[in-house]
């Protein structure tokens, strides 16, 4: 059996380069995202370092708090018996009947 050579058209090769180029090109695109987010992104060196962090030292120590002694007592709170009474409330034997709608 013979062998055919067949040839590759000049379409197909420029087909094939321009794909190359549109490959290159979306590379290259690409490349340029990540140099433009790394620029834009803090570096480390730029961060707060913990020696300009606040000390413990420097926070309010407890016996700076108010006491409990401060804080108002229940016997200044009202009492029930200022409360109004259920005495005072109208009785249910004193609510008007219900009327049926036939």
């Amino acid at each position: 059996m013979a062998q055919r050579n067949k040839k590759t058209t000049m379409a197909k090769l420029a087909r094939e380069h321009k794909l190359r180029e549109r490959r290159v090109d979306k590379q290259a695109r690409k490349d340029a995202r990540k140099r433009a987010a790394s620029d834009d992104a803090p570096h480390l060196d730029d961060a707060p370092h913990l020696d300009d962090a606040p000390h413990l030292d420097d926070a309010p120590h407890l016996g700076d708090a108010p006491h409990l002694d401060d804080a108002p007592h229940l016997d200044d709170a009202p009492h029930l018996d200022d409360a109004p009474h259920l005495g005072d409330a109208p009785r249910l034997a004193e609510a008007p009947e219900p009327t049926e709608a036939a």
